[in-house]
């Protein structure tokens, strides 16, 4: 009787171990239809562990995930429950009804296999929403944005551009990675410094996000019309909540790659207006100072003194050129020293920049430095304003006076007339030879030819020998070989930008091409990569010294700015001996 009653323990017992025994191998879609721009998640589960997993092939999808490996282990009610799953992501290639075949494992030497599964594909759907997909919660949360301050900016006024990225609070960044850094073409650019920016509190669209500055940059437009900024693209590592939880109820994260864009932005460029344009207008916008003044105004002859042109206030200050001055032929003066103090931040450039020019007296005398014009364009009151310096009269105290037919007061006494003395040769035009030859009859021998090619061989044999041992050491001379065919690149390079000196725009076409195909050829690099940091780290790479690679940049942004600003063939002519020394100093600095 005892027996019959622990029968119904005894066949509870006995079911509980036939199911435990139980092999499970099962194929699990996230979903039957899905878009074709949707992603799709297959999980093979298996409740024993085994070995030799082989999924199908997958052949109408593209595998962007996977295989992905979880294995977990739990023990309810003194039962334990043990469950491996490998998962894939994959992404449809077309439209259409489509079977996702056979998985096979052996597990206790027997050989499982899962039931196919029927997916079908349809047409791009308006927005993946499917809130168990990692990838598009990641798309919902992270965001990058970039923030132009200005999108209709007259030509050379001062623009900004903010690079945020936007993450929600529910999802954690692990690191990013620039995959694509813009380039301004058509704008001078400069970056601002963000290093130390700390994460901040804000909304997007109308919900709450931290944020990170990752990019500020000051744009001043160098062509009017429509101008594309190009987009900022990062690959970033972070983790999303899925709808799984751990043994204390906590949400379990997932791992997910997502490529963020801020898009392209379109700037659309105003011309300055025509209307009242000064005719010595060289290009500065902005709201702007003058200064002319002289480090003396009472001197000798042959002291020196200075004038100083400077403008100072906010605006594209390294984009246009200073007044020049003009002033008396008596007074000798030398090239300018051009400084700038300019600082750049998100409002644009704010300083001073100037022209200290020498001069040198040579005569006794007042001499007025007339007054020196410059105009700009106010952004302000959007029209154009001169500013003008007042006339300084420089006073001469002491020395020799320029007199009206130019000779010095020293020679002033030596004025008597002297008598006019005719030359013996008054005659000369009267020829006294003529061109008759005669007719009588001449012999080779022993003539001035014969006796040259008699000694001829005997003068070229040491001629030759000496020649041969030139030719020898210039050989040998390893940094004079070098030093000529740096010089002869450049003149090769340069050769097309040579011939159009004169013509501003074709010139500096032809020098900014002939630089670039310099450094293609030279570093092995192509030309879409010649941003000016990669320019400076692979010339630092190759041991040219700094003052070469500062020299190369510097005339890459003249070639950029020349084409929008007046340019003299003096200039001109100046940039292409800088460019032809330049190159030809990096090619024998270069490793």
């Amino acid at each position: 009787m005892k027996f019959i009653k622990h029968i119904p323990i005894l066949l509870l017992v006995l079911t509980t171990s036939i199911v435990s025994a139980q092999v499970k191998f099962e194929a699990k879609a996230s979903k039957q239809k899905l878009g074709v721009n949707e992603r799709l998640r297959i999980d093979f589960e298996m409740n024993k562990d085994g070995d030799n997993f082989n999924p199908p092939s997958f052949s109408d999808f593209t595998v962007v995930g996977g295989p992905n490996q979880s294995v977990s282990n739990s023990w309810i009610n003194g039962v334990r429950t043990y469950k491996k799953t490998y998962s894939y992501f994959l992404a449809p290639k077309k439209r259409g009804n489509f079977t996702i075949k056979q998985a096979t494992i052996t597990i206790n030497g027997e050989t499982y296999k899962t039931l196919p599964l029927k997916i079908e594909v349809t047409a791009a759907v308006d927005k993946p929403k499917d809130p168990n997909d990692a990838n598009y919660i990641a798309s919902e949360n992270i965001h990058l944005v970039a923030e132009v301050s200005k999108t209709n900016p007259y030509l050379n006024e001062a623009i900004t551009v903010v690079y945020k990225l936007y993450v929600s609070p529910s999802i954690a960044v692990d690191n990013w990675n620039e995959i694509d850094s813009p380039r301004y073409n058509d704008f001078w650019s400069q970056n601002i410094n963000t290093q130390g920016q700390k994460v901040q509190n804000g909304t997007y669209n109308g919900k709450d996000y931290r944020f990170l500055i990752l990019r500020k940059a000051v744009l001043y437009p160098q062509k009017t019309g429509k101008l594309n900024i190009e987009p900022l693209s990062l690959d970033i590592a972070l983790r999303v909540p899925s709808n799984r939880r751990d043994i204390f109820g906590s949400l379990l994260m997932t791992r997910v790659n997502k490529r963020v864009s801020a898009g392209n932005k379109t700037i659309n460029v105003k011309p300055l207006p025509e209307a009242g344009k000064p005719v010595d207008f060289a290009g500065a916008v902005g709201d702007f100072k003058l200064d002319v003044v002289t480090s003396k105004k009472e001197l000798d002859a042959s002291e020196s003194f200075q004038i100083k042109v400077g403008v100072s206030g906010s605006g594209n200050l390294k984009l246009f050129k200073l007044p020049k001055i003009s002033l008396p032929s008596s007074l000798e003066v030398y090239e300018p020293e051009h400084k700038e103090e300019v600082k750049t931040n998100l409002s644009g450039m704010r300083g001073h920049i100037s022209d200290s020019y020498t001069v040198v007296p040579q005569y006794k005398g007042k001499y007025p430095i007339p007054s020196i014009s410059f105009s700009y364009f106010d952004l302000e009151t959007e029209s154009y304003k001169r500013l003008s310096s007042d006339e300084i009269v420089i006073d001469v105290l002491s020395g020799p006076t320029n007199n009206a037919n130019g000779i010095s007061d020293r020679n002033t006494t030596n004025n008597a007339k002297q008598r006019v003395v005719l030359n013996n040769d008054q005659f000369a035009f009267i020829k006294t030879k003529t061109d008759f030859i005669s007719t009588k009859s001449t012999y080779f021998f022993k003539t001035n030819l014969f006796w040259s090619l008699l000694l001829l061989p005997f003068l070229v044999i040491p001629i030759a020998i000496i020649v041969r041992k030139r030719k020898a050491s210039r050989d040998a001379d390893v940094y004079g070989n070098r030093i000529r065919k740096a010089d002869k690149l450049a003149k090769k390079y340069l050769s097309n930008a040579k011939k159009s000196l004169g013509k501003k725009e074709a010139f500096y076409i032809a020098l900014e091409k002939a630089l670039h195909n310099y450094l293609k050829a030279r570093l092995h690099i192509e030309t879409g990569d010649l941003s000016k940091d990669k320019i400076n780290s692979l010339l630092k790479e190759r041991q040219v010294a700094d003052g070469a690679i500062k020299d190369f940049i510097a005339i890459v942004e003249n070639c950029e700015l020349a084409r929008y600003t007046p340019i003299d063939i003096v200039t001109m002519q100046e940039d292409y001996d800088k460019a032809a020394k330049t190159i030809s100093l990096i090619d024998k600095q270069a490793r």
